[in-house]
């Protein structure tokens, strides 16, 4: 009987850990997230700041587009070597 009811209080703590935990993994997360931001943000400060830029006077954007095709080499790589096995 005492090992059934060790049995028993082992898997109530276990299914309750996991109810815990799934209401409670979101915010710890989302907390610990958030720490983690702050930190880089006092290290290194703006530097990723990707916001709108001010507009510069070169706008202008050139698009180069290469359709070479991939040239087959004519180099001789080595030469072929036929196996042989052996009893």
């Amino acid at each position: 009987m005492g090992f059934l009811k060790a049995v028993l209080f082992i898997l109530l703590g276990y299914y309750l850990f996991k109810f815990i935990l799934k209401m409670f993994a979101p915010r710890i997360l989302g907390y610990a997230a958030k720490k983690t931001e702050e930190r880089f943000r006092e290290r290194f400060g703006d530097f990723g700041d990707f916001g709108p830029r001010p507009s510069q006077e070169n706008d202008n954007v050139i698009i180069n587009k290469n359709n070479n095709k991939k040239r087959e080499s004519s180099q001789k790589v080595g030469e072929y070597i036929d196996f042989e096995e052996i009893d």
